[in-house]
């Protein structure tokens, strides 16, 4: 098996242009210095190095970076404070993959060629390398064999780190925090210091660092809210001499430059990560005997949790008390707490208790409540369960199937005699009777008879711990190495363990996965600790198994119903649901229900007449912000009023005339802030069944006949008229300046402590043109760009006699030029494109209906239904509720379904899924048969121009498959669409 990517990614395209648009304007070179050794080292030359070359001013650079900000609606940047720039992306979005692949694009673009990736541990760092070893033939493609090397930082290997300062390949560098924050000032202590800090023989005597610095690298922070959060990493992050920083996270704590953001509730509603529901296991409280758990202890005082009365009602409920406090005033005046007295409170660190009436109870114990060990075996076995459920349905269609548990202590799960040999903690006790209980249900036994089902109940769990030196599994925090085997299987040969071969499916982890590790088949994640005791948070956990599905061919499965990440929470879905969006506002800065002045910076809309898009910017979002607080739809401080919601649920938001273009993408940005974390009940899933009598029904077979066929299209347009078209908007291209060169004078010093230093005394920036670099292929280029043919290329260069814009700056001419291109392409294809009905035997067949594996959440995303193929109808916004609704109670429809994801319409931009097909019948005797695109009023056509001709493609396909149904939409108002339709 071997992992696929997809280059076409819309959101980590942008993610890689926003970081490639910094650089706007810089000239694609590559400048070589002189590494030397010695004391005489700006004379003595020997090996010839290729290190980083800026050219911009840093007010170009801030320029280009608000450019960015604004087209990402993102806060902007007054000034730059340093070249440090933070790209934002929820877990599971593919973070490694982005940054890796915008290092081939600035060297594409500008010629970069020396990259150091900073880790925080030893998981994350090998993550790293293991991608860079899956990715390389995606990228040799992408990029026709640009040569790369990449390694780990070994300070035993210091040939490597003279390599890569003196290579003119594209060199990456893999280095831990941990092996260069410990530096050294005073030459005696130097013996303390990390290696790369040491003067070294074989180095001439310089120290490793030293040729690093040389390279002006720039320096990718993979998680630095766990690299740079001391002074020490920041000075060590600095030592290295960047030309700039890249910070990639989704949890950042310092967000400098943010120049683009992918957040957890964008990455969730885009489907760019599993859907999450919580299956709550805990005990319900009973109330009938003295309930008390402690939850916190600080100096003279702890947090317990007690069963309180308060107005006749009783309710679990955490309350503070002393040394001293009579459990039965603090209950309320229960009689069941009288004479349970706090005796002792010892605060002292790693002995926090309590004791009670003669119990003494650590943090996290409890007593009267269901024994702790009933509700983790509980768990245990809800897990295997639900696990065996997704195993019984996903591995026909080649996906395998992964569970992880979160465990407290290691030595619940593998624990050493008096001998020092393992032996199975109750954890794994647990688990294996369970599984082995439920695996004799005869609904599980064609997981038996499966050849890749190993029947060895030992060799389907495992855990990944840390251990010792003396190879003694161990709690952690998860920076240390982890056991060999298993380590090597989850970190460094994913492709095996998501093979349905290998017969691990179970995995047991303490915090060595709080990050750097996940895996896009883990399907349940269950928690068998205290929450009160853990310092893994629920975002962290949740992101081992965000990550989308892939088959046994490595493809990414895109099936919501098959993308759903079971979360085994030892809490109630309302607090687990609270907590995670805690969490993530603490985490990331987002204010749910908040809106900040800058968001609606990034709208546009396009411009009719000249097809070009229309962008708010920065100074319309300030004013919109305004307005909307003097109508009274947020506070002051930014959150949104019920008037707020109330106008959007109405569609009824009031604006001024001056932003009615962008209103349609403002309300979907307003929406987008006013909406919580989309996650699911579990304890309300329920499967979907197929209606037989709706789908034998001969009213749906005639609507099916109409619309089951499947088409192919043409493509075709008049090459004159789209070089008469290009020619002509490139001659009214804005004038392309001369690129600026930066002159700097320097002095330099050099000793045995500081390395070679440099101190700039002069500046002078000037216009210029090089005559004398290399002009990039600009046909080629735009071959690449437009997958037009070379003739036309040229035909359009020479037509417009802009070719000295070309040689001002090459780099803007090809991307102004393309863009122009395609634009004019977009234009012409609106009506270039013929759809042919391919004959009677190419279609969808019914019994396809009979396949599909749904599951709906009762009263969140469902509704029963007795007209439609299934007896539930799942909707994905509250306008195709409204639909679904209408069309279920009104006596004019006869039938309807909404259409399932396998039916497709092939288009030259994709395949599209159209929402419903229906029968009306019409004065009780004429039936109409319509397929229908819903959209809310938050759509925005203009927005998408991609969604907008699917649409437009989809007419043509239904208008050539004649078979008298009509395509209408997109629509978002179902009295509308009724009346529309009955008036026919």
């Amino acid at each position: 098996m071997k992992l696929k990517f997809h280059a076409d990614l819309d959101y980590q395209r942008r993610a890689i242009e926003s970081v490639v648009h910094i650089f706007k304007g810089q000239e694609l070179s590559q400048s070589n210095f002189t590494v030397s050794y010695g004391p005489d080292a700006g004379m003595l030359q020997t090996d010839l190095g290729v290190g980083n070359r800026l050219d911009l001013t840093p007010e170009e650079i801030l320029k280009n970076v608000q450019d960015i900000q604004v087209r990402n609606g993102l806060p902007r940047s007054e000034r730059l404070d340093g070249m440090h720039f933070t790209i934002e992306m929820e877990t599971g979005t593919g973070k490694t993959y982005v940054y890796l692949r915008t290092i081939y694009e600035l060297h594409k673009h500008y010629g970069f060629t020396k990259f150091v990736i900073v880790v925080p541990s030893v998981a994350i760092r090998e993550g790293v390398y293991k991608t860079l070893q899956i990715t390389r033939d995606h990228f040799e493609e992408l990029y026709d064999r640009t040569p790369v090397e990449y390694f780990i930082y070994d300070s035993q290997k210091l040939d490597q780190v003279r390599n890569f300062a003196t290579a003119t390949t594209i060199q990456i560098m893999i280095i831990n925090i941990d092996a260069f924050r410990k530096s050294f000032e005073d030459p005696e202590k130097e013996d303390k210091a990390n290696v790369i800090h040491r003067p070294n023989d074989r180095l001439n005597g310089y120290r490793p660092i030293e040729f690093i610095q040389q390279t002006n690298p720039i320096v990718i922070i993979d998680e630095p809210q766990s690299v740079d959060t001391t002074p020490k990493s920041r000075e060590a992050i600095a030592s290295l001499n960047p030309l700039c920083t890249l910070r990639y996270s989704a949890t950042h704590v310092d967000k400098y430059n943010m120049i683009y953001r992918l957040d957890a509730v964008d990455a969730y509603n885009q489907k760019l990560v599993k859907k999450i529901e919580v299956m709550s296991v805990r005990s319900e409280p009973s109330f009938n005997v003295p309930y008390i758990k402690l939850v916190e202890v600080k100096e003279r005082k702890a947090k317990l949790e007690l069963d309180v009365e308060s107005r006749g009602k009783v309710k679990r409920t955490t309350k503070t008390v002393k040394y001293g406090d009579d459990l039965y005033d603090v209950s309320g005046e229960r009689e069941l707490y009288r004479g349970y007295i706090v005796e002792q409170i010892d605060w002292t660190e790693g002995n926090e208790a309590v004791e009670i009436n003669g119990y003494r109870l650590r943090v996290g114990e409890a007593i009267g409540d269901v024994d702790d060990d009933a509700i983790k075996r509980y768990q245990i076995r809800k897990t295997i369960e639900e696990h065996l459920n997704k195993e019984l349905w996903l591995r026909p269609r080649g996906i395998k199937v992964l569970s992880l548990f979160f465990i407290d202590k290691v030595a619940h799960y593998r624990d050493y005699d008096q001998e020092g040999q393992p032996v199975k903690g109750k954890y794994a006790i647990m688990f294996e009777e369970e599984y082995r209980n439920l695996m004799q249900k005869p609904k599980y036994r064609p997981l038996w008879e499966d050849p890749g089902i190993d029947q060895d109940i030992e060799k389907v769990h495992n855990g990944y711990f840390a251990q010792d030196k003396r190879g003694r599994l161990k709690d952690t925090k998860g920076n240390t190495e982890a056991d060999t085997d298993v380590y090597n299987l989850i970190m460094r040969d994913k492709e095996r363990l998501l093979s349905l071969d290998e017969p691990l499916r179970f995995i047991f982890s303490h915090s060595a996965l709080r990050e750097g590790w996940d895996n896009p088949n883990v399907f349940q994640i269950c928690t068998l600790k205290d929450s009160s005791g853990t310092y893994v948070s629920r975002r962290q956990e949740i992101g081992r198994g965000l990550r989308l599905a892939v088959d046994q061919n490595g493809e990414r499965v895109h099936d919501d119903h098959v993308n759903i990440l079971t979360v085994m929470a030892n809490e109630s879905y309302e607090e687990f649901v609270a907590t995670l969006q805690k969490e993530i506002e603490e985490d990331t800065g987002i204010r749910f229900g908040k809106i900040e002045k800058h968001v609606f910076a990034k709208l546009i809309y396009l411009d009719e007449a000249t097809d070009e898009p229309v962008q708010m910017g920065y100074d319309l979002s300030l004013k919109l912000y305004e307005e909307l607080k003097q109508n009274g739809y947020i506070d002051k401080q930014g959150k949104a009023t019920e008037k707020l919601k109330q106008a959007i649920e109405d569609y009824d938001l009031r604006l001024g005339d001056e932003f009615q273009p962008w209103r349609s993408s403002i309300v979907k940005e307003i929406k987008r802030h006013l909406q919580a974390l989309p996650i699911k009940d579990g304890t309300k899933k329920k499967k979907v069944n197929v209606n037989m009598a709706v789908l034998n029904q001969e009213e749906f077979r005639q609507l099916w006949d109409k619309i089951k066929y499947k088409t192919v299209y043409s493509v075709d347009f008049d090459s004159e008229q789209l070089i008469d078209l290009c020619i002509a908007a490139i001659q009214e291209m804005k004038p392309i300046e001369k690129i600026r060169i930066v002159s700097r004078k320097g002095r330099v010093e050099i000793d045995h402590v500081t390395g070679v230093q440099a101190q700039v005394v002069s500046e002078k920036v000037e216009d210029y043109v090089s005559l004398h670099h290399t002009l990039p292929d600009v046909i080629t280029e735009l071959q690449n760009r437009t997958n037009l043919t070379r003739k036309t290329i040229v035909r359009i260069l020479t037509g417009c006699k802009r070719l000295d814009d070309f040689k001002n700056n090459p780099q803007k001419f090809i991307e102004e030029v393309a863009n122009i291109i395609q634009r004019q392409m977009r234009l012409l294809l609106k009506d270039g494109v013929k759809y042919y009905k391919i004959g009677d035997d190419a279609y969808y067949a019914v019994e396809l209906f009979q396949n599909e594996e749904l599951l709906a959440y009762l009263n969140d995303n469902a509704i029963p239904s007795e007209k439609s193929p299934f007896d539930h109808i799942l909707y994905d916004s509250d306008v195709e509720e409204r639909f679904a609704k209408r069309f279920e109670h009104d006596e004019n429809v006869k039938v309807y379904v909404k259409l399932p994801s396998w039916f497709k319409i092939d288009t030259p931009i994709g395949s599209y899924n159209p929402d419903w097909a229906l029968v009306i019948e019409k004065d009780g005797e004429e039936k109409l048969y319509f397929v229908l695109e819903t959209k809310g009023q938050e759509w925005e056509d203009e927005l998408r121009p991609g969604e907008a001709a699917k649409i437009a493609f989809a007419r043509k396909h239904f208008q050539a498959i004649g078979t008298d149904v009509e395509f209408i939409g997109p629509e978002n108002d179902v009295e509308r669409f009724m009346l529309r339709a009955l008036s026919r």
